[in-house]
C-alpha cells in the first residue's frame, strides 16, 4: 500500500519541495514519593509488580485519591512555561482496553486542563529565538508496562508503572525541522530538571515523546494529514523519525498515493517507520469526568506560594549572564546546561569581591566550566559533591584577579592543595610558597641571562620578529619556577629587549 512505502534514498530530499509541520506530545514521569491516586511507592527499577496495591490493581472497592504534589509540580511547570492555569479544573477518564492498564480507563484530563497556553523558548542556528507555543499541559497517569522480548510466546506484564503520575507537554504544531524539535526536546527536560519535577532520563522511559508529522507543499498554509509516531527513546532517534517521516510521505505523495492519518512505531535499528494502527483501529476513548474524584480548584495564593519555591529558570539565567556579567552566549548555555552548575556559579559569583560590573564574573566562569567541571567529570560525580565549596573557589578567583598568584600556578599546585586542605586560598599560597613575586631586580637579571644565551633571537626581535617575546618570557618563568608576576615581567622583557 502507498502508505505504507520506505524511503529508497535515490528520491528528492522532502524538503526541496515540502515544508514540514511537527507537533509534539512529551510525558513526564514526576518525582513523588507515591502515586497519582494511591500510596503506592512512585520508584524506578524494583522488581517487577511489587508496586501494585489494591488501587493501582483496581481491586472492587477502591477509590483514588489525588496526590496534591502531583498537582503542585504541573502548576511549577505551567507557571515556568507562561501557560495560564486554570483556576476550577477536573480530572476525566480515558477508556480503552490494554493489559497493562488494570481498570480499563486512565484518569487524565481532557476538556479542563490544567494549563493552556504559554511557550518554551529555544534558540535557532542563526542566533534568534523562537517560542514554540503550548497547547496545554495536563496531569494524568501512566500505564504499566507490557514486555514483548523476554518471553518468545507471552507478553510479560510489569504493572510498577501503572498509576504513576505523569503531565504531558502538548505543542502547537509549530516546530519547522527536526532540529528544532531536539532544541525544544532539550530545553523542557533542562525545565523539568530545573523544577525537580522531573529526572529527564529518557533511556529510563520518564521522559517520552510522540510527534505529530505532516508534509505541505512549499509557501502552503493550510495543513497536510498528519501521522503520529511512537517509541522513540532518544532526542536523536526524535529528529531520525521526524527526517525518516517526512521524507516517505514526500514519496508517497510524489506517487499519486495519499497519507492515512495513523499512529507508527519507529525502528531506532532499521530508521524507519511502520504502521501501529490506522485510524479505522483506533480506540474510541468516550472521555467523561472522573466520578471517583472531586473537581480541582487553584487560588491566586495557592499560584503564588508555588510561584515563590521556584528556582531561577535556564532561560532567566542565561540573559543574566550575557546582559549583566558580559559572558559569551556559549559560556551562558554550559553554566545552564544543568541546574546544579548554575546554582554553584551563582554562590561563587555572590562571594567575589566587588561590586556590579567590577567582579571577575568571566574568571570565575571560567574555573566553573573549566578546572571544576574537569574533577567533576573525571571522579563521576555530580558538582553538588565537588569538595571546594562557592566561599573557597571565589576566594582562589579573587587572589588571581588581585595579581597575587597566576593561573598556571593556580590551576596545578594551588587548587589541589585547597582540595587537600581545609585552609583559605590566600592562606595556602603564602604557606607554600606561591604568591607571584614582584622582585624586579630578580627578573631582570632572568632576562639578562636569557639574552646572553640567545643573542641572535635578540637580533632578530629588535629587526622586527616581536613573536620572540614568548621565548623570553618563557626563560624568566622558568628562572622563577613560575612565580614571577607576568605583568611586571612583561614590561621589563620588553624593556630590556628594545
Amino acid at each position: 500500500m502507498a502508505g505504507n512505502m520506505q524511503s529508497t534514498g535515490s528520491a528528492p530530499h522532502w524538503s526541496e519541495n515540502w515544508d514540514l509541520v511537527v507537533g509534539l506530545e512529551v510525558h513526564a514521569q514526576l518525582l513523588t514519593k507515591s502515586k497519582a491516586y494511591s500510596s503506592d511507592p512512585n520508584a524506578y527499577g524494583d522488581r517487577p509488580n511489587t508496586l501494585a496495591g489494591p488501587v493501582t490493581l483496581a481491586l472492587p472497592g477502591t477509590l483514588p485519591v489525588a496526590n496534591t504534589v502531583v498537582i503542585d509540580h504541573a502548576i511549577k511547570l505551567g507557571l515556568a512555561c507562561g501557560c495560564n492555569i486554570a483556576p476550577r479544573m477536573h480530572y476525566a477518564r480515558k477508556n480503552y482496553f490494554y493489559p497493562d492498564l488494570p481498570k480499563g480507563y486512565q484518569i487524565t484530563q481532557d476538556t479542563t486542563p490544567i494549563c493552556t497556553g504559554g511557550s518554551i523558548p529555544i534558540t535557532l542556528e542563526d542566533g534568534t529565538e523562537k517560542a514554540i507555543a503550548l497547547t496545554r499541559i495536563h496531569m494524568e497517569e501512566d500505564a504499566g508496562k507490557s514486555i514483548h522480548d523476554v518471553d518468545p510466546f507471552n507478553t510479560l506484564v510489569d504493572l510498577n508503572r501503572a498509576g504513576v503520575p505523569l503531565v504531558e507537554i502538548v505543542s502547537e504544531p509549530v516546530i519547522r525541522s527536526s532540529q528544532e524539535a531536539y532544541d525544544y526536546l532539550v530545553e523542557v527536560r533542562r525545565i523539568v530538571r530545573y523544577l525537580d519535577i522531573c529526572d529527564g532520563n529518557m533511556e529510563e522511559g520518564s521522559l517520552r515523546c510522540d510527534a505529530n508529522i505532516s508534509i505541505r507543499p512549499k509557501g502552503t498554509t493550510t495543513l497536510g494529514t498528519r501521522t503520529e509516531v511512537k517509541n522513540m527513546n532518544s532526542f536523536r532517534n526524535v529528529q531520525r523519525a521526524i527526517e525518516h517521516e517526512a521524507q516517505r510521505q514526500s514519496e508517497v505523495l510524489a506517487a499519486g498515493g495519499i497519507i492515512r492519518m495513523e499512529t507508527r512505531n519507529f525502528d531506532a535499528a532499521k530508521g524507519i517507520t511502520t504502521t501501529l494502527r490506522s485510524k479505522e483501529m483506533a480506540h474510541d476513548y468516550r472521555y467523561f469526568p472522573e466520578p471517583d474524584l472531586l473537581p480541582l480548584t487553584v487560588s491566586e495564593k495557592k499560584k503564588v506560594a508555588v510561584q515563590q519555591s521556584m528556582p531561577p529558570l535556564p532561560r532567566e539565567l542565561r540573559t543574566k549572564y550575557t546582559a549583566q556579567y558580559g559572558l559569551s552566549a556559549y559560556d551562558a548555555d554550559v553554566l545552564t546546561d544543568d541546574k546544579g552548575t548554575a546554582l554553584y556559579y551563582e554562590a561563587v559569583v555572590a562571594q567575589l569581591n566587588g561590586n556590579g560590573e567590577k567582579k571577575p564574573y568571566k574568571q570565575a566562569a571560567n574555573w566553573v566550566m573549566g578546572d571544576v567541571r574537569s574533577w567533576v567529570n573525571t571522579h563521576g560525580l555530580s558538582i553538588t559533591e565537588f569538595p571546594l565549596v562557592p566561599e573557597r573557589l571565589a576566594g582562589l578567583v579573587d587572589l588571581m584577579e588581585s595579581g597575587r598568584v597566576g593561573h598556571s600556578l593556580a590551576s596545578q599546585k594551588l587548587s589541589p592543595l585547597m582540595l587537600e586542605k581545609d585552609a583559605t586560598a590566600a592562606d595556602l599560597a603564602e604557606k607554600y610558597g606561591l604568591l607571584l613575586s614582584t622582585d624586579t631586580s630578580a627578573i631582570e637579571e632572568a632576562v639578562l641571562q636569557a639574552m646572553a644565551r640567545f643573542p641572535d633571537k635578540v637580533e632578530a626581535y629588535r629587526a622586527g620578529n616581536k613573536g620572540l617575546l614568548g621565548l623570553f618570557m618563557g626563560e624568566v618563568m622558568k628562572a622563577s619556577k613560575g612565580k614571577a608576576d607576568p605583568k611586571a615581567a612583561n614590561e621589563i622583557v620588553k624593556r630590556l629587549l628594545q
